[in-house]
């Protein structure tokens, strides 16, 4: 690799944007929040991702990068359940917010015609967390999209905006949903009945080279014409392929928690083989697809969203005003007063999706709560991994790689396994430049996780007990 690469990071809470030099050197890095808009151009009331705001700041950021160094190259990484519709060569329609809710009679109609989990690897998600439903919402209102229309995925989004050429990519088509199938790498049942399959951007491997940046870009944000643009990739898959260039990892039977908005487990067994039927697609178990097409057993929940939801933990700023050895030393008191917080708070996801979220004993304390928020998300994160099987190694990255109480209480939930942590920051990033350069080396260690000196067992088996009942049985 010469030159400098650009990876545009386009989550659903926070869009980054970071520029590496040739030896993947951090050279800059910026971010901002996103928040969903109700725009004129979709249908009345409905929420659709920040088009418009990410664009704009990303070429003010793109020039501002231009003028620090030699841009060679651009990677597009982005979350999944998104995509947008593009038509004569601009877009017609962004992404819906898919936590967005629908109508009753919208999702009953989508139901009936979704293809089997076993088929597609996809459980039946609330709100809009299935692409397919987006597709299926979009055409009750406008009519069936016509052979002029054009879908990309989220990711393949930004890298048509800044190439002009459309792509799609497997690791964001085999992102729940619907419309994949990812043993046999072909579209579903389902999305070739309803003509969608069709209406896909050619697919490009997550690595390969678009074109160069449009001369509208160029002049836009002083970047040299001949900057190139890669198809990019499913921003949990960017995560695994970082993960991969770690020695701890690459030829283990490993799991990668990825940590933001959402916390995906994803378990890559050496690319052994996928037998959907021991994955519950009840208690948001799936299948993702790498960059590779390779099927990955997944379990997942809205870890970044409970932790505001619980204790105000505003992710995007996770460790300020933190002193992680006085949150461990409140542990043992409150574990004692039997202070617990139960799932689910954001219903409907997660390995106990019909669960009622609820305190017990609830301290007044912030810092008290936010130390019973990271033992929480240890107990969640725990079973979604116990539903995949997860076992010898585990690589915990993301923002809350960083919440001590979090990863500590996994690692001693989860004695069996050698846990790890890798930088909060870069593993994203990390993994589209190695799209580039598969044996660049890591820039940081990975970091064993040390257990609590607190016996979790019991705790732990009662939390479990109660987190499996039904509310009617509460």
């Amino acid at each position: 690799m010469t030159g400098s690469t650009i990876v545009v990071d386009i989550g659903k809470t926070n869009a980054k944007l970071s520029a590496w030099d040739a030896d993947g050197r951090l050279l800059a890095r910026r971010s901002r929040s996103n928040t969903p808009q109700i725009t004129a151009d979709t249908i009345a009331g409905e929420r659709v991702l920040d088009v418009h705001g990410i664009e704009n700041w990303l070429l003010d950021t793109l020039a501002e990068f231009a003028k620090l160094t030699h841009v060679e190259r651009i990677v597009p990484v982005g979350h999944g359940a998104a995509a947008a519709l593009l038509k004569e060569g601009r877009l017609l329609a962004a992404p819906l917010d898919y936590e967005d809710d629908l109508a009753a009679e919208v999702r009953a109609d989508y139901v009936a015609q979704r293809d089997a989990f076993t088929a597609t690897g996809s459980p039946a998600l609330p709100c809009g967390l299935n692409l397919g439903i987006q597709l299926h919402r979009f055409e009750q209102s406008h009519g069936a999209l016509s052979t002029d229309i054009t879908i990309v995925p989220w990711p393949q989004y930004w890298a048509w905006r800044l190439s002009g050429v459309a792509a799609s990519e497997v690791s964001s088509l085999g992102c729940h949903t619907d419309l994949w199938q990812p043993l046999t790498h072909e579209f579903s049942p389902l999305a070739v009945r309803r003509g969608w399959a069709a209406r896909f951007a050619p697919l490009r491997t997550a690595n390969e080279i678009l074109g160069p940046i449009t001369a509208e870009i160029a002049a836009r944000t002083g970047l040299p014409r001949e900057c190139m643009v890669l198809c990019g990739m499913h921003d949990s898959n960017a995560a695994l392929v970082a993960a991969k260039g770690h020695a701890e990892i690459a030829n283990h039977d490993a799991t990668v928690l990825s940590t933001g908005t959402w916390f995906v487990a994803m378990r890559s067994a050496n690319n052994a083989a996928v037998d959907l039927r021991t994955l519950d697609e009840s208690r948001d178990c799936l299948v993702n697809v790498d960059v590779h097409g390779h099927a990955i057993p997944s379990a997942r929940f809205m870890g970044g969203r409970e932790a505001e939801l619980i204790g105000g933990i505003d992710s995007f700023s996770l460790t300020d005003n933190y002193d992680p050895d006085a949150l461990l030393a409140r542990l043992p008191a409150l574990l004692a007063s039997g202070v617990a917080v139960f799932p689910s708070f954001v219903r409907g996801v997660g390995p106990f999706p019909h669960a009622i979220g609820e305190w017990r004993n609830k301290p007044a304390d912030a810092g008290d709560q936010r130390v019973m928020t990271g033992l929480y998300l240890a107990l969640m994160a725990d079973a979604a991994l116990d539903l995949i099987g997860s076992r010898e190694r585990l690589l915990i990255e993301g923002r809350f790689a960083e919440a001590v109480i979090f990863v500590r209480a996994l690692a001693t939930l989860r004695p069996a396994q050698k846990i790890f942590v890798s930088n909060a920051h870069q593993d994203v990033a990390y993994g589209a430049l190695r799209l580039i350069t598969p044996n660049l080396p890591p820039q940081c260690e990975l970091k064993e996780v040390a257990p609590l000196s607190v016996d979790l067992k019991n705790y732990a088996a009662e939390w479990r007990s109660r987190a499996q009942r039904t509310p009617s049985a509460a």
